[in-house]
């Protein structure tokens, strides 16, 4: 089974490489990234959990992967992750609950589980 950490990562280098090709455009996405994840009336953290939840309602590994590890990195428990995750199943059914092992094998990774 493929580790998802290095997956992740790996990944990462052409999603940036995506980047370097629209210099302009890319820079003010990551701009409005960085600025929506900011604390603000809502957590960074309960924004991550948001977002894993919303990742995985919409298929994204990528998604499920960097926000699981980008809530741990804001503070989130295993509990708030699992909560999370669950919501994003009643939302979207089987569909989101096959995916949930990516959840766990990145916490696992994260020295999380």
């Amino acid at each position: 089974m493929e580790n998802q950490v290095p997956y992740y990562d790996d990944t990462a280098r052409y999603r940036d490489k995506f980047d370097e090709g629209l210099p302009a455009a890319m820079s003010l996405y990551t701009d409005f990234r960085k600025e929506v994840y900011k604390d603000g009336a809502l957590s960074q953290k309960v924004k991550r959990l948001i977002a894993l939840a919303a990742g995985m309602q919409a298929g994204c590994t990528r998604c499920t992967i960097g926000q699981t590890k980008d809530a741990v990195k804001a503070g989130a428990t295993k509990a708030e992750i699992l909560e999370a995750v669950s919501v994003a199943i009643v939302m979207g059914g089987t569909a989101v609950s096959a995916e949930t092992w990516r959840v766990v094998k990145t916490l696992e990774e994260l020295g999380k589980w």
